[in-house]
């Protein structure tokens, strides 16, 4: 449910959450999704208290002229710094990259992390974000119908109708996202963007941490959960039932690894 908003560069951008036990959690959307996703990855954790910010472009929140992967951080340190932070902070794909960058920028705000099929590791434009980058370009040359046309008929959506396909169904979902030009635009400039932190940063975490992947997901590869677990001290990963194939059992299984996750660091220390 929507709870309030944040002020940001004469913006108005959406603030939701819901629970009111266990520690503070703020969690961050993905790329094109909004509350609802935030919400659908909550379903599972009961009580528990979390909030989470439209980004610039999402939802309710507007666009505005600043797009990228740090200034929708800095918007998201402005909500963590009005609650009284620190929290644990998490999220999915750019949501996680949001995450990591701001426990290397501001560890005064972050007790933990959760990172839920990271998009990416440290490097701008991985190679694994060129699907929506392809969607973005068609978006922003052609009429939704024909771009989606092309798409289908293409080289990705031919691979990932095999390799992905709960990919796919997102990627074709992004040719009916309104407004059409705001769409194009955040999939060719996010995915050509990157969390703007390195390996180094990574490895002086000091911070309890849950990585989450799943199998059958070229856009958010187990590869890139298992080198972050592999840079993070204190990582766990766990390998999700693949979202492909049992989206029931795939939010199952990540809300009983936030659960636990959650109730092991409740009575934890701040490490900041």
């Amino acid at each position: 449910m929507r709870i309030g908003r944040l002020q940001r560069d004469g913006l108005e951008l959406a603030v939701y959450g819901a629970g009111d036990s266990g520690p503070a959690l703020v969690f961050q959307h993905g790329l094109c999704g909004g509350a609802g996703q935030i919400a659908e990855a909550m379903q599972g954790l009961g009580s528990q208290r979390w909030q989470g910010l439209e980004c610039r472009g999402h939802g309710a929140s507007p666009l505005g002229d600043a797009v990228s992967i740090a200034k929708f951080a800095d918007d998201v340190a402005a909500m963590i710094d009005a609650m009284g932070g620190p929290v644990v902070l998490g999220g999915i794909s750019m949501g996680a990259a949001i995450a990591m960058r701001l426990a290397v920028t501001r560890p005064d705000l972050v007790r933990a992390l959760i990172l839920v099929r990271p998009a990416w590791v440290v490097d701008a434009a991985p190679e694994n974000m060129a699907p929506n980058a392809e969607v973005g370009e068609l978006l922003a040359t052609l009429p939704s119908d024909q771009a989606q046309a092309i798409f289908a008929g293409g080289e990705t959506a031919r691979w990932l109708r095999d390799a992905a396909p709960d990919n796919l169904a997102s990627l074709v979902g992004f040719f009916s996202r309104a407004p059409q030009r705001e769409t194009a635009r955040l999939l060719t400039t996010i995915s050509a963007d990157g969390p703007g932190i390195t390996a180094a940063d990574l490895r002086s975490l000091q911070v309890p941490t849950l990585i989450c992947g799943c199998a059958e997901d070229a856009v958010h590869p187990m590869a890139h959960a298992q080198a972050l677990t592999a840079l993070i001290p204190h990582a766990r990963l766990v390998e999700l039932p693949a979202k492909a194939r049992d989206k029931v059992a795939h939010l199952a299984a990540l809300a009983a690894a936030m659960t636990l996750f959650l109730k092991e660091i409740t009575y934890a220390p701040s490490t900041v």
